[in-house]
């Protein structure tokens, strides 16, 4: 009697047969760093405390409950809410995308490390209220850069991959 063969089940295939898997894992790194860090963060500084590395970057605790560069962080509160409905819908567009267009490495390198980005602040808005910032730049002489955090690296590493995989795209045609 020949024996049958199990199904077997690829890991959330996409239409081009490809899994999503890797980019899930690229996301889900994002998180982990970026959470591990804000949890090291929170413990070993104050609200505000500032440690300088070098001449050109201070480790600090800040709290941002707007978007980029405190982008409406001065409201009343409400914005939680809209920044994570944003964050939200954002990673359900990006997961769409990866399975549609799982088989371009570029253009999905660019959308998981966005979507972990999304995910590491979205975590921060619903627990806390705030997206917690540490990473401060200055130049002496023209100010500080608004402090940000290993989400927001992967949001704007994200955001460059996906420019230089469209205009690669453009260039072809």
């Amino acid at each position: 009697m020949a024996s049958k063969k199990k199904p077997t089940f690829s890991a959330v295939p996409s239409r081009s047969g490809a899994s999503l898997i890797p980019w899930l894992g690229i996301a889900f790194i994002v998180i982990l760093f970026d959470q591990i860090s804000k949890i090291t963060i929170t413990r070993t500084f104050m609200h505000g405390e500032e440690k300088p590395v070098t001449g050109f970057f201070n480790l600090v605790l800040a709290y941002n409950p707007g978007a980029a560069f405190s982008f409406l962080s001065t409201q009343g509160g409400w914005q939680r809410y809209l920044f994570a409905g944003i964050a939200i819908a954002a990673v359900c567009f990006i997961i769409y995308l990866l399975r549609k267009h799982a088989g371009q490495r570029m253009f999905c390198w660019a959308l998981a490390l966005i979507m972990g980005g999304a995910l590491g602040n979205l975590i921060d808005r619903i627990a806390y209220g705030h997206v917690i910032d540490f990473l401060d730049f200055y130049w002496r002489g023209l100010g500080h850069f608004p402090a940000f955090n290993i989400a927001d690296t992967g949001i704007t590493i994200g955001a460059f991959l996906f420019i230089v995989d469209e205009l690669r795209r453009v260039n072809k045609h």
